[in-house]
């Protein structure tokens, strides 16, 4: 396109001009396999990554897919050396297969290439060959029965991804079907059919979907694809009787059929839902619940909100490659950098639907971003330039001066359902106390979020104080304004859940409002560059706000 709105460079950077008409198009085309860095207001860089054009690849996208995009939406010429690096490099994914034969009789789990160079040089490699106990033809090396997880982290770290065609165990057989009611309304949505159709073709994998998109049910439909014994992996408690609620309604399953298994309830069932700090807790130095993975012949492992999937977990999961796994997220993004172990160990990519293409088909809620920026009295910012290093976020995050804002902002929004959401437990207190609201933070009894949670969703509460706990899988469809007054130093992933709150579909029809509260010349003004770039990828535009403009 001669006045496109991408500028392809050489070192594999793409620039995206935000105010060309064909910006929105071409956005989500290249968010396929590119990953974006930067998001000032008029361009956004994005990065053509490795992982990104793999994750791509298997998710059924080949390279002339993607220089398709690069060359329909690119003001000049894609650069050769471009062209070249993504064929070569989407020509990787595959070359490798990890497969079952028969070798000496038995079945053995073995790495094949058609070409002798590649295997010749992932075989010398010194923390691969120790993976590697046999090489019964030219075209095949046995590895080691335990190293299946193992070997597709090594072999992803040196730049040859291997897709896994060994497939995997039944586990033990159980009936699971959706209770669908074509003529009654609920069946699964279009987007949903398809994220579960090519998850059971592939085995294992990742669905990415926006909060409020029913990946909840996506993973019911993957439960009654496979119709096994299932382990269900959560954030916490109130996730997990939330799964409960929704596999209750929507599917054959009954009370008896599925248990919990948290720090609270220890319950082994044909269907049980576990939290990841349970299988992470440690008694004397061990992991004490890990016989939760051989409590069952597990035939799928659903891991909610896979983008917060603790490290030690991972461990777990490479020594559970022969069962198919399905991870659920909103973001690939993970803020400890190990989206390669989620590739190698959970799965690929194999489905994502852009957030707004699904707003547009009515599935999610419309939401407008803002960000407000607060400055500190001459009191507080000298306080805060005199700071430590690791002080000035807390100080700057929790300022005073946000109060009074926050106070503005639910007059503005008087009648609607209002979540304030807090990173710091004194800033939260004050927050409550002074608008006269309930709040909700880890030391709120499971039982009392529950409560209040519903207070708020029939509308007896329309002011609800939250912290961290309530950036994850919680259900409160009519929540129209978030305000967000502290976070988790910029995070990316956090950004996305909290977002996530306001977007369930609302009988009212409004438009979502989230703002973001910044004080001004802080560290808190530049970790919200980060936040920004969540929002970019996902096609939302944000303004800025000064806080005097909202004064009445």
């Amino acid at each position: 396109m001669a006045d496109g709105p991408l500028i392809v460079q050489s070192d594999r950077t793409v620039l995206l001009e935000v105010a060309h008409p064909h910006a929105e198009s071409a956005r989500h085309e290249l968010a396929i396999f590119a990953e974006l860095e930067r998001a000032p207001e008029h361009i956004h860089t994005y990065r053509i990554t490795r992982l990104g054009l793999w994750n791509a690849r298997a998710a059924g996208h080949d390279a002339e897919d993607m220089l398709a995009t690069l060359d329909r939406w690119s003001r000049f010429p894609v650069p050769p050396s471009v062209s070249i690096d993504i064929r070569e490099t989407v020509g990787r994914y595959g070359r490798l297969v990890i497969e079952r034969d028969e070798v000496d009789g038995g079945s053995a789990l073995v790495l094949r290439s058609t070409d002798p160079a590649v295997l010749a040089e992932v075989s010398k490699n010194k923390r691969i060959q120790p993976l590697l106990i046999g090489n019964p033809s030219p075209d095949t090396f046995v590895v080691d029965a335990w190293a299946r997880g193992h070997i597709k982290q090594e072999l992803l770290k040196i730049g040859w991804p291997a897709e896994d065609l060994a497939g995997y165990t039944p586990g033990t057989p159980h009936p699971i079907d959706l209770a669908e009611d074509g003529a009654g309304g609920w069946k699964l949505r279009p987007y949903q059919r398809q994220a579960v159709d090519v998850f059971a073709e592939g085995g294992s994998g990742v669905v990415v979907l926006p909060c409020g998109a029913g990946k909840t049910l996506v993973g019911a439909g993957a439960m009654a694809e496979t119709k096994t014994t299932t382990l269900i992996l959560v954030t916490n408690t109130v996730s997990a009787r939330q799964w409960r609620d929704e596999l209750l309604k929507r599917t054959s399953l009954t009370a008896e059929e599925i248990g919990e298994y948290s720090g609270q309830v220890k319950e082994v069932k044909p269907v049980t839902i576990a939290t990841y700090q349970i299988l992470t807790a440690k008694r004397k130095g061990q992991y004490a619940h890990l016989a939760l993975l051989d409590a069952l012949d597990w035939g799928l492992i659903v891991y909610d909100e896979v983008h917060l999937l603790p490290a030690p977990v991972f461990k777990l999961t490479a020594d559970l490659q022969a069962r198919r796994r399905l991870g659920l997220t909103a973001t690939l993004v993970r803020e400890d950098g190990r989206e390669g172990d989620v590739f190698s160990l959970i799965g690929p990519k194999r489905f994502d639907a852009p957030w707004k293409e699904i707003e547009a088909q009515g599935f999610i809620s419309p939401a407008v971003c803002y960000e407000v920026r607060v400055d500190l009295p001459a009191g507080d910012r000298l306080e805060y330039a005199a700071a430590a290093d690791d002080d000035r976020y807390r100080l700057a995050a929790t300022a005073p001066a946000k109060i009074d804002v926050v106070q503005r902002l639910v007059d503005k929004h008087a009648g609607e359902r209002i979540l304030i959401i807090g990173q710091y437990l004194d800033q939260i207190d004050v927050l409550a106390e002074a608008l006269g609201a309930p709040k909700i933070t880890g030391q709120t009894p499971v039982d009392e979020r529950e409560e209040l949670y519903q207070a708020f969703r029939v509308g007896e509460i329309t002011v609800l104080v939250v912290s961290k706990v309530a950036n994850f899988s919680i259900d409160l469809p009519e929540a129209s304004v978030a305000i967000q007054v502290s976070g988790s130093f910029g995070s990316r992933q956090e950004e996305a859940q909290r977002l996530g709150r306001l977007l369930r579909p609302k009988q009212s029809g409004n438009t979502a409002s989230f703002y973001t509260l910044i004080a001004r010349d802080t560290v808190d003004q530049d970790f919200a560059q980060n936040r920004q770039r969540f929002l970019a990828e996902q096609g939302y535009a944000y303004t800025i706000l000064d806080a005097e403009s909202l004064a009445a």
